[in-house]
């Protein structure tokens, strides 16, 4: 029976052996800075690599983060983004940068990074902040309010938001376990798809009347 069972069990290994020794995990070179071209380097993680021999510090380089954003805008935020199109020297590292600035009631309004977790830490100002958890732990809220020097993270995939709650601007730094995180802002993608979706289906799902659903979808039309 011991024999039957060392038999099957090397019989295991053998099939799962070549699945777990097919890829790595971990880039294999220094680096792949991303370059357009599409006749000229490797096809790397969605970008297009450059010859190492031609890569310069410049492609692991961005300046400008410490010049405020513009608030001027519906919901009183920007987010500077520096992703791999900011800086191709990105590309397969698996993270990027973020700084986000709030006037006084400012938001970051609910949304989700559908490739990478997020880790903020406010430098000026103060914030309510919190994430949604998902069906499966009863969509339990998750908040606190945050003071210079704080630091939230913000798991990936999870609905989040950031609110300016101080009389002053609020001035935020996040950093993101991926290259392009990606962003899906709920009511932005859920009001002002293009095109939109039936507003029967929407008020059917939020429980609204149709005509309140079309005023929605009106208003996001206007600015998305």
């Amino acid at each position: 029976m011991k024999g039957l069972q060392l038999i099957t069990a090397l019989a295991i290994l053998a099939l799962v052996s070549p699945f777990s020794s097919a890829y790595d995990p971990s880039p294999l070179q220094d680096f792949c800075v991303a370059i357009p071209d599409l006749n000229n380097g490797v096809f790397v993680n969605g970008k297009f690599c450059k010859d190492p021999k031609l890569v310069k510090a410049d492609d692991f380089f961005f300046r400008g983060l410490n010049v405020p954003g513009n608030t001027e805008n519906p919901v009183r935020s920007n987010v500077t983004t520096v992703n791999v199109d900011q800086i191709p020297g990105l590309n397969t590292l698996g993270i990027s940068l973020v700084r986000i600035d709030y006037a006084p009631g400012g938001q970051n309004p609910p949304h989700t990074h559908p490739r990478g977790t997020e880790i903020l830490v406010l430098l000026e100002g103060s914030l309510y902040v919190g994430f949604v958890a998902s069906n499966q732990n009863n969509n339990t809220l998750f908040t606190k309010v945050l003071y210079p020097g704080d630091v939230f993270v913000f798991p990936i995939g999870q609905v989040h938001f950031q609110v300016n709650i101080g009389k002053t601007n609020a001035v935020a730094f996040a950093g993101l376990g991926s290259q392009n995180a990606g962003v899906i802002t709920i009511a932005n993608t859920v009001f002002g798809s293009k095109p939109p979706i039936y507003p029967d289906v929407l008020a059917s799902a939020f429980q609204l009347e149709v005509d309140i659903v079309k005023h929605l979808q009106s208003q996001f039309w206007s600015y998305n």
